[in-house]
């Protein structure tokens, strides 16, 4: 059936290429019209392909114009909502309740998903994304819309869907291009950098991919395989750090996680790619005991300084003290903490475990954080556990030290405010 399938794929991408496909000028509000009541496949994919085609040849104003077009006339009918609904409260069954889902969901969902019809669609739907969130931003109606993307996505890229590879320095030269420009942690300066970080006994990085989308990752993981946890980035990325046998660490290292597809975003993948990694390498090198992240703070400094706090002068005692302050009971108004790399894996259900000053002196480091740095704990006995607790109570699990940590920093900041 998959040879069957390729082959009337390409039957119809040749038809299509060559012209024998009937070319439309109409207006694209025509189009998306035949596109929703075709009822044959190769009339649905022809019109599906023209739309998609000039999509990617239009401006962002023509961009903004179409999804306006989606947002309004393919929006659902609150009246045949209210109907569908009260009909089915009269008398539920099969047939009521169809109605009823029929008329709950906009028809510019199916609309996405007869464009998806078209082979290598799903790129392109997800770049559709992106464009909407970038220039829908504000726009109550274009969110709204987003939703039905997102709705759309999170069943598309669910993770029995996903496949995990290995990447290294023998990888396709296209998907090592693609690891330096979305490196969005620590940057890849060089192909000399990106060899250090792939190449060596002791380093690993792994990708989720979609088998619709098969030389994209959408998200990847580096890693450092080492002796106790490390506290420094630019110790792990040295040029003249000592290579250890991977046989011989104890520590993984997660130092960077970077989501690679702006039209995925929301679409959680971190979790998993994590969990799966780790469960990946505990069973390839048993002598894996700790699997650590170390991670930026980047709204720490910003906090600082709305508090109209300096960090110069601070020890790093007292600057660690007010970081672990800032991780575990800075919160936003939902509760949630206020740093996003916390809400994502305390959310995970790591926990915080240390607090390390100079652990990232680059300029982006020191911007964000003042060169401070956190590793967060997945202990893979207790993350089930943690991750219910926070998500009912939004309980922050977090070390010995930690705790003491944040305790001596309410103690300073309530003398400040006194």
């Amino acid at each position: 059936m998959s040879i069957l399938a390729d082959l009337l794929n390409t039957v119809f991408e040749r038809r299509y290429r060559f012209g024998l496909a009937r070319q439309d000028d109409r207006p694209f509000e025509d189009l998306t019209a035949d596109l929703i009541g075709a009822t044959g496949e190769v009339t649905g994919q022809a019109v599906a392909r023209q739309l998609l085609d000039r999509y990617e040849g239009w401006s962002d104003a023509d961009r903004l114009a179409f999804f306006r077009h989606l947002a309004t006339a393919m929006d659902v009918q609150p009246e045949a909502v209210r109907a569908a609904l009260a009909a089915y409260e009269e008398a539920p069954g099969k047939a009521s309740y169809r109605a009823f889902a029929a008329a709950a969901e906009p028809p510019r969902q199916e609309l996405i998903r007869r464009l998806n019809m078209v082979p290598g669609a799903t790129h392109l739907l997800v770049r559709m994304r992106a464009d909407l969130l970038r220039l829908g931003r504000g726009e109550e109606a274009l969110m709204a819309l987003d939703l039905d993307f997102r709705h759309l996505f999170a069943s598309w890229f669910n993770r029995g869907f996903l496949v995990l590879r290995p990447i290294s320095w023998e990888s396709p030269a296209a998907i090592l291009e693609k690891i330096i420009a979305y490196e969005a942690v620590h940057a890849i300066d060089s192909w000399d950098d990106l060899r250090r970080r792939l190449q060596p006994a002791d380093r690993r990085c792994f990708a989720f991919f979609h088998p619709a989308m098969p030389d994209e990752p959408l998200i990847f993981v580096e890693v450092a395989l080492t002796q106790g946890v490390a506290s420094s980035v630019q110790a792990l990325l040295a040029e003249d750090r000592t290579v250890r046998p991977a046989d011989q660490a104890d520590t993984a290292n997660f130092y960077s996680i970077s989501n690679c597809q702006a039209g995925l975003a929301g679409i959680s993948f971190g979790n998993s790619l994590i969990k799966q990694v780790a469960a990946d390498l505990s069973q390839a090198l048993p002598g894996l005991k700790t699997f650590v992240t170390l991670s930026p703070m980047p709204g720490f400094a910003r906090w600082l300084a709305d508090r109209e706090l300096s960090a110069d002068g601070m020890t790093e005692t007292q600057l660690r003290q007010l970081g672990a302050h800032y991780l575990t009971r800075a919160k936003r108004p939902d509760g949630q903490p206020l740093d996003p790399v916390a809400r994502f894996h305390l959310g995970n259900g790591a926990l915080v475990h240390a607090l390390n000053a100079g652990a990232d002196i680059s300029p982006k480091g020191l911007g964000q954080s003042h060169g401070l740095m956190v590793n967060y704990l997945y202990d893979l006995a207790r993350v089930s556990q943690n991750h219910e607790r926070f998500a009912a109570a939004q309980e922050v699990a977090m070390s010995g030290e930690v705790r003491g940590l944040t305790s001596a920093a309410e103690s300073a900041l309530k003398e400040t405010t006194e």
